[in-house]
Parts: C-alpha cells; structure tokens; sequence
C-alpha cells in the first residue's frame, strides 16, 4: 500500500474508518479480520457521468450497501446572486440565466415576471410575448427532459437511450438557435417582453420541428417503457412518498410520482397557462421507474402546448409600450452581419436629441423599480423555481434570491438511498435530475 499522511484508520463510536488511497490492497489495510464488520467511507464525484456536474457524493458503505450518504456541494459555485446586485435589472437576465444551464428561459422568465410584478406592469406586456414565452419554455422542458432521459439512460448502461435523447434535443437548440440567436444562455426574455420577435419563417419551422420531435419520441418509449432489464434498474429504486417529499420541500416530477398533481402550472398559473389545454403527469410508484414515465408524458403535454402557442400567434408588438422601461427590441442585422443594422441605428438617432439621450441613459444606467418585494414562482422541468426579489427603489436590485428546484430535491437523496445498493444510488440521483448550475448559483 502506498505512503500517505490521509490514508489510514481510525476508531469511531461505530466501528473502524479505513482511508484507502489508489493501489492500496484491500487485504492489507482489512488486516484478514474475519467475522468483524466494516464501513468503508468512498467519495463519489466530483465527476460528470455519474453526477450531472460538479456534485461529490460521501457514501458509508457495508459491502455493496449504502448505510448513509451525503451531498457536498459548492464546487460550481459562480455569485450569480451577488452579482445581480451590481447590475440593472435588465442585465441581471444575462446572469441568470445560466444559473440551472439546461432550463435558462425558465430562470429568464421567473426573474422578469417579478421585475414587472415589482413594476406594476404585468397586465401591460404584449400578449404575443407572452405567447412566446411560453412557447420558449415548454421546448425548454422537452430539451431539459431530453437530457435527463439521455444521460440516465447512459448511467445505467442503455447507451441507445442516450444517443436517441440527445439525437432529438439538438432538433429543439436548432429552433433557441433559429430564434434566439444562441443554443445557450440566450438572455432573451427581458423585463417587459422579448429582446426581439420571432425571425421570418420560424413558425413553419417550430411545426415541422414538432412533427420530428413527436414521431421520434416513440423510440424512447419502444426502448425503455416495460423494458425488463431497465424496470429492474429503476423499479422500486429511490422510494420516496408524500409525507418525504413534502417534509422536505421536493416538487416536480419526483412528487407527482407520489400521486400528487402539483403543477404551478394549474395551482399557480402565470403567463396565461390556465387557458391552454393540458394535463398533468403523475404516477403512484413513488420510485425512479415512475419519475421516467412522468417525465416521457410531459414532454408529450408540452408539445401540445406549443402546437396551442403557434395557433395564438397574432402580429403585434414584443416589448412594452412604455418607453421608461421597454430596451430596443427592433433588431436587425446589418450588412456587416452584426446588429444592429444601420437603418435602426439612423432611427433612433433622427427622432431627436431627448430620445437619443433617453436611449443612452435607458441601456446605461437602466430605469428605476418601486421599493418593495415580490415572490414569483414557475413551474421548471424540476420543480418549482421561485424568486424572491427586493428593491430600494434603485436601478439594480438590492437583492435576488432564487429557490432552485435542484437544491431542495438534491436533500432527498440520503432518504432514497440509505439502505439501498451503491449501483442503485446512480439512479437515484438521475432520478432527481439535479443541475449543479441551480444548485451553485
């Protein structure tokens, strides 16, 4: 066994911790103890496959079993927060969202309903804004989805699975990029409306987009649904039932497969979601076989929210009328493939000097929001993301605090666990879909 000052053994009130470090024997450092037993503690991660990012896992394990687990966090953690207070409230949207990085429209979306709930403008924002931007987030949870579904099925060995996942969520970043700009980090929903409206010709692509993504969903189900080899994996694997998930503040999938129809979505709505047609996914297994099903049926629900959203499309405006608040939205690209084109800059440099001046003092210094605070909640691919918003009356927020999904279903997997295999912690873990970027914001 190789020489280190943090491998070793030492007593606890429960027995004896051995520290073995690579290319120590398992003989040597057990010392051929028959008939006494012994933990051994094994840290998990920090490491993407088996983890979904930067989250390291301190597992007591007697043999194969796992006597307790717990999560160490913080190794992606990036002051978005604390950054939000040194910036207007129109940039904070580019910080946040990259916070959980696999469903920013749902942070962009939180952040700038409360800014306008704090505005007293929620009422003023153009309905086609909000069409789109509920069209934005329900390709957004098929994509997030999509990424649980793949990279489970690839900790668990259904590589097909994964392949097929990811085959179909670049169908979905083509559109953020067709729309957006970008396949990431889009910074594209802001206070008031949308940084731009939809491109010419990006309706015919989002339905022809929809009929892919629904024909091709079939392949998952085919491969996975009643599949024995992956119920065996999932079946009864991470149990947690209603009382667990509501003593520990869980939401989303994982609760609903409890049987419980919590969707912010229908107890909660915003942005419109109580007139559009749609039904919420549960199942009663309360295990990671039924979080699968829940997530496959909303993906499916999802895409009827879409086809609903292109249906509502009216011409009209993306941005509030009011121009105390409302950033340009008239993007253009110009000659030289950057924006903005020179007919809009000429525009907004011809109206007058004040306008001009406005302009300038507008995106610079950004406008004034109401002391007060709010709390806005939306329903995300993993749960409820909240946020909690406080003003002093300044052009920055005097503080933003975000209830990331992630960070509070991540408690539950010491619950799911303990008692469990090591190979079912893998799972587990993939069942809860937590994103690092949420919980490290």
């Amino acid at each position: 066994m190789s020489t280190d000052a943090y491998a070793g053994s030492y007593e606890t009130t429960e027995g004896r911790i051995h520290t073995v470090v690579g290319g120590g024997d398992w003989d040597s450092v057990h010392g051929g103890t028959e008939g006494q037993q012994e933990h051994v503690v094994v840290n998990m991660g920090p490491q993407h496959p088996s983890t979904h990012g930067v989250l390291r896992m301190i597992l007591e394990l007697d043999g194969e079993t796992v006597v307790e687990a717990r999560s160490a966090i913080g190794y992606l953690h990036t002051g978005i927060e604390k950054n939000l207070e040194y910036r207007s409230w129109t940039q904070g949207v580019t910080f946040v969202t990259r916070m959980d990085y696999l469903s920013p429209f749902f942070n962009e979306t939180a952040y700038c309903l409360a800014v306008e709930k704090l505005l007293g403008v929620t009422d003023q924002i153009p309905e086609r804004a909000t069409v789109i931007r509920v069209m934005l987030m329900e390709l957004n949870r098929i994509s997030s989805h999509l990424v649980c579904l793949a990279t489970g099925g690839m900790e668990l060995g259904a590589l097909t699975a994964m392949i097929i996942g990811l085959r179909e969520r670049e169908i979905v970043l083509e559109l953020y990029e067709l729309i957006t700009g970008l396949r990431m980090n889009h910074a594209f929903i802001r206070p008031g409306g949308l940084a731009q409206d939809l491109p010419e010709g990006a309706e015919l692509k989002i339905r022809e987009a929809l009929a892919k993504l629904k024909h091709n969903f079939k392949d998952t189900s085919n491969l996975l649904v009643d599949n024995s080899v992956w119920k065996a994996r999932t079946e009864g694997v991470g149990y947690l039932d209603l009382t667990g998930c509501v003593a520990l503040g869980i939401t989303g999938p994982v609760l609903r497969s409890t049987g419980m129809p919590w969707d912010l979505r229908k107890s909660q709505p915003y942005c419109g979601y109580e007139t559009y047609e749609f039904n919420v996914a549960t199942q009663t297994t309360c295990d990671a076989y039924g979080r699968f099903l829940i997530r496959l049926q909303e993906m499916e629900e999802s895409l009827k929210i879409v086809e609903q959203c292109l249906d509502r499309l009216r011409p009209g405006a993306v941005m509030i009328e009011d121009k105390k608040i409302a950033w340009p939205a008239q993007l253009a690209v110009g000659s030289d493939g950057q924006g903005n084109s020179l007919g809009h800059i000429k525009e907004i440099m011809g109206e007058s000097m004040e306008s001009l001046i406005h302009h300038f003092k507008l995106v610079t210094e950004g406008f004034e929001v109401p002391a007060g605070q709010v709390y806005q909640a939306v329903e995300s691919p993993r749960g409820e993301l909240g946020v909690h918003m406080v003003s002093d009356g300044g052009t920055r927020p005097y503080r933003v605090h975000y209830r990331d999904p992630s960070f509070n279903n991540l408690q539950a997997m010491p619950a799911m666990s303990e008692g469990g295999q090591v190979a079912d912690l893998i799972a587990v873990v993939a069942s809860i879909d937590p994103v690092m970027g949420g919980v490290d914001r």
